[in-house]
């Protein structure tokens, strides 16, 4: 298999030298088109700014016409290229205009940190929205969002384009405006949530999507790949107790365990973990999970009174001990999450920053709560719920962009069906990478970062060192400040002055400690960042936000503070930038940014992140990552052959080991975690693939509703489906009707059907099957003729409405909640041999089909039981007050809280009205 794999690789390395990359390939198809864009130069250059901005009138007129996006495709480019210039100064590369078509291609670019995505995706942009259809610019968080649509959105404002921004806080109005733009920007959670809100909706007017048509995701590999297990969650409030969760905590406070021991092998794991434990529970920290051993079980069943702790009945029992071994013992304080006042803050694990407003999902946020002896908050329910690939696999098309996506581009192409393209750099990359020097443990390896630290710094050159962990963070810092080295961190705990610091790390002599730089957003400018400092003295000298944002032109309201803002601004800007143009000079001498990098990241993609963030545009720079057989990369997934190999060598603590080997088995243990992380998105995928089905049924039904489609004869058909049923349970045990159940159908169907007296049978003994269910279909539809008379038919189509989506949503959100415990439990089935997915893939659609079934029928139900006098208007089966992004592998992500009052809730003004006939007038209007 050795040589098999060998001769394959050497096979792709031929190829690759003989006729190129696929990259490669793709872009000489791309290059003439390039060559027209650049040839138009001059004569879109020569145009005034009142004929440039007059072309987007013509290329949409030419979209109406008939001609493609293709076809306008090497003038609109030429067109954004010039207006890009006019606006901010800036003109698109050769490398950004092929990045920009292979945007518009619907693929994924893969950019160099500092190549400039911000301005390469302004091309594709432009020529989508010109359809008319909605573009939608994806980021990673709010502050991104918000800046690339105000920096951008003037070129786009200068062609007559309209630009939208969707934030966290915004209400529906808002929202729906900023939709109703040609171009939107937002973060991945805000559209995701408005896709789940809009098909919760109860009237048209309240949904804020536009069909989703195209979309551009930045740091698409964080979005589509880090964050694709974790599914977002609408949530409603839960009414369970959290009595629980603190009982749980006690109990299991009182066990002793023990870790496992990776060298440990899985026959010898299962009988020591089943047979053999003298211990309460085992922790697995390869798998992150938690498990009770026969010793523990039988103390928990005797802590909580319970015959077998396995039973269903006992199922949440065994759940809230299950999330408080997981709290207790995979979770950890200050790398997970951080305690502020009382409350838990998770950090989010691949940028480092504290998520507000956030809750960890499926009673672990509580479990959490419990453990650090904090009030624990009540559980929610489940209203509505998808994955982003799921989500975002619904649009027409989708682009993509980052610096590191080609190591994940077989996942990629099988879950979204797109390509990677990696496209070449304005300049060549000067950086040096230096081989990753191998420690025998932490406190030999710290010591070594602390003296590259010093080093470096004494020679002025910036150092930004990238950890994994807060812990680590503080822990470097205060060997730091032994040095007398000044620092600056930026971890969860102070990320207050994210820009300040990001900003200032390229400065001459800087060190900065960061944890997870990975998708910050902020390109570190050699010399540091003139704008940001003009603007941070502005703000010493008292200009408020409004005016300070103002000093670049990107509002039209020029009060006399913003006139002598701009003033005083422009004179700081030019101090600054020949300060910093100087002190570039002396950082590029000195040799650039020099990365170091603690630990290897799980992922090889993270640290090609921290790495790109020297040598962009050209600079020199350098990066070297510090290892030691300590951290948990090497001592859960590195290879046995090390751990002989360094004990063969005697290895002191302070001397490193440098050696191919092990620069091969880091990579080899990092593929490794790659590919079992691919499998459990795939199969993470596989479930929501089963629930994804069904709720394009559910929804696409409400969408009939909510348009005001007629209803009439979808009701008719109920009455047939639920008539059918019935006459074929009750007459299956004969074929002749002596033999059939006609009093039981009878039974049934008066507590359904109010059919008493309305279908008299003359002779049974004449009768089929099929002429039963005609009669009585017949009978059906009589007596709704006649209550369509009484009522009124406009009147009774709004009541259909109104019945139906109450009927839906309540037995759409039971479905949620009941398909949820079947994937918790089915994956026992892999016990008895049978495929866990191919079961839940099954027995979904027979719980799917029972649920039309009692839709259908409770809807007919309550329809032939209204009355004339019933008065009922569309309301919400239950408020959304949580936004949650969780994880459905792990145990739970994030969880936005919503302070949102129930329209049927009393009014918090205190009038004693419920909300909707008093502050909440109109609001859903």
């Amino acid at each position: 298999m050795k040589n098999q794999n060998s001769g394959v690789t050497g096979l792709k390395f031929l190829i690759e030298k003989v006729f190129g990359s696929y990259s490669q390939r793709e872009i000489k198809k791309i290059e003439p088109i390039v060559d027209k864009i650049e040839l138009l130069d001059g004569e879109i250059s020569a145009l005034s700014d009142s004929e440039l901005k007059a072309k987007t009138a013509e290329f949409k007129q030419r979209y109406t016409d008939g001609e493609s996006l293709d076809d306008l495709l090497v003038e609109a480019f030429a067109v954004v290229r010039e207006a890009a210039w006019r606006v901010l100064g800036m003109k698109h590369y050769r490398v950004q205009l092929i990045g920009g078509v292979v945007l518009h291609q619907g693929r994924i670019a893969e950019m160099k940190t500092g190549e400039g995505k911000t301005l390469v995706a302004t091309l594709p942009v432009y020529l989508n929205a010109l359809s008319g259809k909605g573009v939608h610019v994806v980021t990673v968080n709010d502050y991104l969002a918000h800046r690339d649509m105000e920096l951008m959105g003037r070129v786009y404002g200068f062609l007559g384009l309209t630009t939208g921004c969707i934030l966290n806080d915004m209400k529906s109005p808002e929202r729906r405006a900023a939709y109703a733009a040609d171009i939107t920007y937002g973060t991945n959670n805000e559209f995701g949530f408005d896709y789940l809100r809009d098909n919760m909706v109860i009237y048209k007017r309240e949904m804020v999507q536009r069909d989703l048509n195209f979309a551009i995701v930045d740091e698409v590999d964080s979005i589509l790949i880090d964050e694709a297990r974790t599914p977002l969650i609408i949530s409603g409030a839960g009414d369970k107790s959290t009595d629980l969760y603190r009982i749980a905590d006690a109990f299991v406070k009182k066990l002793s365990g023990r870790i496992i021991d990776p060298k440990e092998k899985k026959d010898m794991l299962f009988d020591r973990e089943y047979v053999m434990e003298t211990v309460d529970f085992t922790v697995d920290e390869k798998a992150k999970s938690v498990n009770l051993t026969e010793v523990g079980v039988e103390k928990a069943e005797k802590f909580f009174s319970v015959e077998n702790l396995a039973d269903p009945v006992n199922m949440e029992t065994l759940h809230h001990i299950n999330q408080a071994l997981k709290a207790n013992n995979i979770m950890k304080r200050d790398i997970d999450y951080v305690v502020v006042e009382g409350e838990i803050l998770i950090v989010d694990e691949f940028t480092g920053r504290i998520m507000y407003g956030r809750r960890y999902s499926e009673g672990l946020h509580q479990a959490i709560e419990a453990k650090e002896g904090l009030e624990v908050k009540r559980e929610s329910k489940t209203l509505a719920t998808v994955t982003f690939q799921n989500y975002f696999r619904m649009y027409k098309k989708l682009s993509g962009m980052t610096g590191t996506a080609k190591t994940e581009e077989q996942e990629f192409r099988d879950i979204y069906k797109v390509d990677v393209i990696e496209i070449p750099t304005n300049k060549p990359i000067a950086r040096l990478d230096y081989p990753d020097v191998v420690y025998k443990n932490i406190a030999g390896k710290m010591k070594a970062v602390v003296k590259e630290i010093k080093e470096k710094h004494e020679k002025g050159q910036p150092v930004l060192v990238g950890t994994i962990s807060i812990e680590t963070s503080e822990f470097l810092s205060k060997m730091l400040k032994r040095e007398g080295i000044k620092h600056e961190v930026l971890n969860a705990k102070y990320h207050e002055r994210e820009a300040e610091i990001i900003s200032q790390a390229g400065r001459y002599a800087a060190v900065t400690i960061a944890t997870n730089m990975a998708g910050r957003g902020t390109d570190i400018m050699l010399g540091g960042n003139a704008e940001f400092m003009a603007k941070r003295e502005l703000k010493k000298n008292g200009y408020s936000e409004e005016a300070i944002a103002s000093v670049d032109g990107s509002t039209e309201t020029d009060n006399e503070e913003i006139v002598s803002a701009r003033a005083e601004y422009k004179e700081l800007h030019a101090k600054y930038k020949k300060m910093t143009s100087e002190e570039n000079a002396k950082v590029l001498e000195a040799g650039g940014l020099h990365i170091i990098g603690t630990e290897r990241h799980e992922t090889r993609r993270i640290d090609n992140q921290l790495r790109g963030r020297a040598g962009r545009q050209g600079d020199v720079g350098s990066s070297k990552f510090f290892v030691s057989l300590e951290d948990d990369l090497m001592r859960l997934f590195g290879s046995e052959r090390i751990q002989g190999l360094i004990e063969s060598l005697g290895m002191p603590e302070d001397e490193p080991l440098e050696h191919k080997m092990l620069s091969r088995s880091i990579e080899s243990a990092q593929r490794k975690i790659e590919g079992n992380n691919f499998s459990i998105r795939k199969h993470v995928l596989q479930y929501d693939d089963v629930m994804n089905k069904q709720r394009e049924v559910i929804y696409e039904e409400r969408r009939k509703v909510l348009e005001g489609e007629n209803l009439r004869e979808y009701i008719d058909s109920m009455v047939e489906n639920t008539i059918n049923g019935a006459v074929d349970t009750y007459t299956a045990d004969g074929k002749y009707p002596e033999e059939w159940d006609l009093a039981g159908l009878e039974n049934y169907l008066e507590g359904v059907l109010p059919l008493k007296g309305r279908a008299e049978i003359d002779d049974v003994n004449s009768l089929t099957k099929e002429s039963l269910k005609e009669k009585l279909v017949a009978a059906a539809k009589e007596i709704y003729d006649e209550k369509e008379q009484e009522i009124g038919v406009e009147t009774l189509r709004e009541l259909e409405r109104v019945i139906l989506l109450r009927v839906v949503d309540t037995r759409w959100m039971d479905h949620i909640d009941a398909m949820d415990q079947l994937k918790q439990g089915i994956g026992l089935r892999a016990m008895g041999q049978e495929d866990p997915v191919r079961a839940y893939q099954v027995e979904g659609f027979d719980m799917f089909e029972e649920m039309i079934e009692s839709i259908q029928e409770e809807t007919i139900k309550n329809l032939y039981h209204l009355e004339r006098s019933d008065k009922m208007e569309r309301e919400r089966v239950a408020e959304p007050v949580m936004a949650v992004h969780g994880d459905e592998v792990s145990g739970g992500k994030t969880v936005t809280v919503e302070d949102k009052v129930g329209r049927n809730d009393l009014c918090p003004c205190g009038s004693g009205k419920k909300y909707k006939k008093c502050c909440g007038v109109g609001e859903n209007e």
